[in-house]
């Protein structure tokens, strides 16, 4: 796990390594083992290192392979790498490192665009072709490992992280009003390429780029998830699901402890964290390490989950770490937190996983998570009304969406308000083949976007943050497709998880399981009072608010008036999310 970063020139002038190397100091947090930059003529690379898989200076990037001609660098980890170094072996490729970095170099020689197909894990990389002067950058099936870019007069440059791409200036920092519109109403979610910027784009997940000496470039998405079944999918039964969920997931557990340094657990004390706790532990490991959080209630509003983490530490013996996060170190924390994030991300749970990161950093570099099992296997509320639905666009845009287009027209100022970008944008998604019922495409467009610019995007920014790796096996993605096979009637059912909640019993308590869903709270962000109250006022009504142009006063206003009142259909705060998207620019310098 590291942060890369890169300019490609198309008019004959070299890199600027100088700029390049900015962009990789911004990306120090994500790689605090180590750093190195190369240029070579039109081409720059810079990476900073997390050391995990092969922490020798063999595995040191940017990775040059004189005999291949080939220039790497890489953020990710690639799980199934020892049996595709032993296939590359078989080839007649002979390797100087032990690690996952130089598999992928000799994968591409040895396959080409396609070996992306063959990588099992989470990744984003950039491959220079010396001879030929091409370079090549893919991005993961489920989009785990972000990959942002800035196309600007003769050049390229791309980064882990947007604010990287900004140390490098002559970014277009003007706002992207499809972005606005997403993130005000898609619930913050604003799908590849877009950012709230106009000039950063993102490569969307599953996808590769090709991009020629001239500049001329060609993507390819080398994965789509089918949300179709056949009929012999259709008569199995539900026990025979059951069954293959638990092996897959068993596997994906078990791909994901592959490293030189140990894995711990994030244990938020919900079915998804449990279920991987109880598989490490059926695995074999010893001394397992789990963490929780827990902040401070407000009113009835709990902040903590400590009672279910606690009953599956004592269930399996883990060495566990409760971390209580009071008022005192939550408020000022936020600045830090939203410097943190390539894009604002408004789930108050973000900041949680900011100051978890944060301890937890100090005692492993690597954790599995839980995240993506309620978009895999149907464990939120918006599912079962979809079910049947003769309107699938508007049910889901009813229970999803924050807003409407009307009251965004009511919210930002005039030169903002253009199309219904996100309504477009889920009934173009909807429309694709591939997923039949409403049901199907609703879980199609949450598992392949939503999780992507939502909570994986929150997770990633959050841990890198600290220098932390989170791997997240529910996004396997083998499971990802068995999932998509299995009919909608057997996640959604009591709740929803079902499948997934048969299969954890073999191994959790049912307490766990048949507990109400819960969340990661952070009431302080919901319930905004006191001196979060005044924090939130001192954001929205500096000058440089309001010289922003963004939000009507009208509109600011209201939401000040009555702070609690004002809750998206998910259970956010209005206030909070315009005042996240207005910090946001504050902390990059916008």
């Amino acid at each position: 796990m590291c942060g890369i970063a890169g300019e490609i020139r198309f008019d004959g002038l070299r890199a600027d390594l100088a700029g390049v190397d900015r962009m990789a100091e911004v990306l120090a947090p994500r790689g605090p083992d180590g750093q190195g930059s190369v240029g070579y003529g039109p081409v720059a690379f810079g990476h900073r290192r997390l050391k995990i898989i092969d922490i020798s200076a063999r595995a040191q990037q940017p990775m040059l392979d004189n005999e291949l001609g080939l220039l790497l660098v890489f953020n990710g980890a690639i799980y199934n790498y020892p049996e595709l170094r032993g296939q590359l072996q078989e080839l007649g490729y002979r390797f100087f490192s032990s690690g996952d970095t130089e598999v992928i170099l000799k994968a591409y020689h040895a396959w080409g665009a396609d070996c992306v197909k063959r990588l099992q894990g989470m990744f984003a990389f950039a491959i220079w072709e010396r001879d030929s002067g091409v370079v090549f950058l893919a991005r993961d099936r489920l989009g785990i490992k972000p990959l942002y870019y800035s196309e600007q007069s003769s050049l390229f440059r791309f980064a882990s992280t947007l604010p990287a791409l900004l140390a490098a200036g002559g970014v277009d920092t003007a706002i992207d009003p499809v972005a606005l519109h997403h993130y005000m109403s898609f619930h913050a979610v604003v799908p590849a390429p877009h950012t709230m910027l106009q000039g950063v784009r993102k490569l969307p997940p599953a996808t590769t780029l090709r991009i020629e000496p001239d500049g001329r470039m060609q993507s390819s998405c080398y994965w789509r998830p089918v949300f179709e079944r056949s009929a012999a999918d259709e008569g199995l039964a539900m026990e025979a699901w059951r069954d293959q969920v638990f092996d897959t997931l068993s596997l994906a557990v078990r791909r994901r402890l592959v490293a030189d340094v140990p894995v711990g657990v994030l244990l938020s004390g919900g079915l998804d964290s449990s279920l991987i706790v109880g598989l490490l532990a059926e695995a074999g490991q010893q001394g397992l390490h789990t963490f929780s959080i827990g902040f401070e209630s407000v009113g009835e509003e709990k902040g903590d989950e400590f009672e279910y983490s606690d009953l599956i530490a004592r269930h399996y013996g883990t060495r566990h770490e409760r971390i209580f996060i009071g008022a005192d170190r939550l408020l000022p924390a936020l600045p830090n937190c939203v410097a943190a994030m390539s894009e604002p991300m408004v789930s108050h749970d973000a900041v949680g996983f900011y100051l978890l990161s944060q301890q937890v950093s100090q005692h492993v570099k690597v954790v599995q998570s839980g995240q993506g099992a309620d978009e895999v296997f149907g464990g939120y509320h918006w599912y079962p009304p979809l079910l049947g639905s003769h309107s699938p666009l508007d049910d889901y845009a009813r229970h999803f969406f924050d807003r409407g287009h009307d009251e965004y027209a009511r919210c930002v100022e005039p030169h903002l308000v253009t199309e219904d970008y996100s309504r477009a944008f889920v009934a173009a998604h909807f429309a694709q083949p591939g997923a039949q019922t409403g049901i199907d495409k609703a879980l199609r467009l949450d598992t392949t976007v939503m999780l992507v610019d939502d909570p994986v995007k929150r997770v990633d920014n959050m841990t890198m943050a600290w220098g932390l790796e989170a791997r997240v096996p529910f996004l396997d993605h083998e499971l990802v497709e068995l999932a998509a096979r299995i009919p909608a009637e057997h996640k959604i059912r009591d709740g929803g998880k079902y499948v997934l909640k048969e299969a954890a019993r073999r191994l959790i308590p049912a307490a766990v399981i048949d507990r109400p869903k819960g969340y990661f709270p952070v009431p302080a962000l919901k319930f905004i009072r006191g001196a979060y109250l005044d924090f939130v006022r001192d954001v929205l009504l500096q000058p440089r608010a309001r010289q922003r142009g963004l939000f009507r006063t009208g509109y600011v206003d209201t939401l000040l008036a009555e702070p609690e009142s004002h809750i998206t259909p998910l259970r956010g705060s209005k206030l909070w999310q315009i005042t996240l998207l207005e910090l946001w620019f504050q902390q990059h310098g916008l």
